[in-house]
């Protein structure tokens, strides 16, 4: 998964190898809860600020999942409201953010850890982002990549799709209302929102013989989708209030 690949390398600076035990620990916790697990497991010769002060550039600067853009542009141009809530901090949240601008200014909302008394899997961050929004939480969907961020929702009473940050764990996702490989594999009339109309079996052009998106981060198609000549070029087949993790 991202994680792994990105602490494989940060250890590497001190002289240790990752080996993934501690991942399901980390994944969805705050980030202060995330750095004391790696200091601590890894004897790292620096406390969990100095970690974070470290490692936040390297994973600020990661490009978004495979299909967030297209997902996040689609619902903004149906004018279907959306909000993130997130178990990072407000300056952590607005750095990650800073190179990412066209995905900052279509949420309507942003909810973080430092916003409320008790971050996922507290369901308190998302009725605040429902609250924000104006919504009633039975009708928001959630897309969540963590265990800790799936129970929140679902303790929120809020529909729930799994993108799992952990590959090959599926019995940390069995509480999701579904599980998909890739934002690429998201159905959105499934759950009364306006369906793409760029291709219906997009996914296909992506990932083949259900390989997961992760493995394609490198293909054109992450890189320039906000280049809207890549999607007229592709021929769309002739066939008759979202928050984010």
């Amino acid at each position: 998964g991202l994680v792994s690949e990105v602490l494989k390398v940060y250890l590497v600076k001190h002289k240790k190898q990752w080996d993934g035990r501690e991942v399901e620990k980390i994944v969805g916790k705050t980030p202060l809860e995330a750095a004391a697990v790696i200091v601590e497991d890894y004897a790292l010769p620096l406390s969990k600020e100095d970690f974070l002060s470290e490692f936040s550039p390297i994973w600020c600067k990661l490009k978004a999942q495979p299909g967030a853009y297209r997902l996040i542009k689609h619902l903004r141009g149906h004018g279907v409201k959306m909000a993130l809530a997130s178990n990072s901090p407000r300056a952590n949240i607005d750095i990650k953010l800073s190179y990412h601008l066209t995905l900052k200014e279509s949420f309507a909302a942003i909810v973080a850890s430092d916003e409320v008394k008790e971050g996922k899997p507290s369901p308190e961050i998302y009725l605040e982002a429902a609250k924000r929004l104006n919504i009633h939480p039975s009708k928001c969907l959630v897309i969540e990549d963590s265990q800790p961020g799936i129970c929140a929702a679902k303790a929120a009473k809020m529909e729930v799709v799994a993108v799992p940050s952990l590959p090959n764990q599926p019995h940390l996702y069995t509480a999701a209302d579904e599980v998909i490989n890739s934002l690429l594999d998201l159905r959105l009339e499934t759950w009364g929102l306006p369906p793409f109309e760029d291709i219906a079996n997009f996914p296909s052009l992506i990932h083949e013989d259900g390989e997961l998106a992760e493995k394609t981060r490198e293909l054109p198609i992450y890189a320039k989708y906000n280049d809207d000549e890549y999607f007229k070029s592709i021929p769309a087949p002739d066939h008759h209030n979202h928050l984010s993790h």
